[in-house]
């Protein structure tokens, strides 16, 4: 007997990814303002390093034979092998980590003039400080502002998604309340918001006279 061919009909979330092949997806239309991500990337890069740097191991005493910044007794004599739970140097750094139920503070979109304004601080400044941000620049498209660090050094791609594991902490379930966002120079000391207020209060400088 002949088997019936059966046709096979694709998931419907593959129906929409398909769709929007090729498509400009907008951040608001995957994120919104309160809710928690997971973020994957690889974290900063340090190289080849020893146990001080790399596992906080104590050092030894300054007149040790043969250095110091070692582990002293790396097992006993049997097993006569080296367990895994002793510290070794090795790679530090540049390790694929995935952080967990990172909060979403603010979701910009690119052109937002007030995007850093706040209903305590009514100055109206985009998200990018005074002089840009430091080895990255100006902020020209969708952004978003998350609480706590990002992995990875600047410019290095990074992958959002949504949360596999549901948020349990009490402040994730309590409104957003802004007050202010500090755009002041990063590069230094900065104590001006915007590069008006900064010209405002120096006036005429000699490099623009001309």
């Amino acid at each position: 007997m002949k088997s019936k061919s059966t046709e096979v009909m694709p998931l419907p979330r593959l129906l929409f990814g398909k769709a929007l092949f090729e498509q400009e997806v907008n951040v608001t239309k995957v994120f919104t303002e309160g809710e928690t991500l997971d973020i994957c990337a690889a974290t900063r890069g340090h190289g080849y390093a020893g146990v001080i740097s790399r596992w906080g191991v104590t050092r030894l005493p300054r007149k040790t034979h043969r250095g110091l910044r070692k582990v002293a007794c790396i097992g006993a004599w049997h097993p006569a092998r080296v367990r895994f739970t002793v510290a070794r140097a090795g790679q530090q750094g540049y390790h694929h980590r995935t952080e967990i139920n990172k909060r979403i503070l603010r979701v910009g979109t690119k052109g937002q003039a007030n995007a850093a304004s706040t209903e305590s601080d009514l100055t109206e400044k985009g998200i990018t400080p005074v002089g840009g941000f430091p080895h990255y620049g100006i902020v020209n498209e969708d952004w978003l502002m998350i609480k706590g660090c990002v992995s990875g050094s600047r410019k290095r791609p990074v992958t959002l998604r949504k949360s596999l594991v549901t948020s349990t902490r009490r402040s994730h379930f309590e409104p957003l309340n802004l007050k202010f966002i500090d755009t002041s120079s990063k590069y230094g000391h900065g104590r001006f918001q915007t590069i008006e207020e900064k010209n405002k209060f120096l006036g005429p400088l000699a490099k623009n006279s001309n």
